[in-house]
């Protein structure tokens, strides 16, 4: 009983304890503190709550692709996968802007994978076993062409490659 009338007259004081005063000293000073003085009028400050910032802890970064020819920590299946029928270093000249791409992969694809091409990171068609696909009325200018090899749908390789189309229009009067 004495143990629980103590701990009840801690609780009660608690709040006492982290009080501040305010009160004017002999020389006009403003003070603080937090003992109320003796002898001199104080008033009791009311602080509002303390701020508080919540600190969400970012989560780390995928893991790079490794020199090793690992990506994601998986050793990749292929040992190379390159996109083809794209020029290196010029423009791709497709008037209609029609062409075709293949996805260049060395072992040939593996049972139970899929090829993906994605043009500015747009999918063109569904993940298939075909490893040319024919892209149809492409604008002309810079574009970004990836080749991704599923399984399911995570993502085991991808290779990509930056190219030009050049559309010239057969009608231009520079033409006549």
């Amino acid at each position: 009983m004495r143990i629980a009338l103590f701990s009840l007259l801690l609780l009660a004081t608690a709040p006492a304890l982290a009080q501040i005063y305010k009160y004017t000293d002999d020389k006009g000073n403003t003070v603080f503190t937090n003992q109320p003085p003796e002898g001199v009028a104080a008033d009791t400050v009311d602080l509002p709550p303390a701020n508080t910032v919540n600190i969400r802890t970012p989560e780390p970064p995928p893991p790079l692709a490794q020199e090793n020819g690992e990506e994601g920590g998986q050793p990749q299946p292929y040992r190379s996968l390159a996109i083809g029928g794209i020029p290196d270093e010029q423009a791709l000249r497709a008037n209609n802007g029609t062409f075709v791409v293949n996805a260049q992969l060395d072992p040939p694809l593996k049972q139970g994978h899929q090829i993906r091409f994605l043009l500015d990171g747009i999918p063109q068609a569904a993940p298939s076993s075909d490893t040319s696909l024919q892209l149809n009325n492409v604008d002309r200018g810079s574009h970004l062409l990836e080749v991704q090899v599923l399984s399911g749908d995570r993502v085991l390789q991808r290779s990509t490659e930056a190219f030009t189309v050049q559309r010239v229009h057969t009608s231009s009067p520079a033409r006549r």
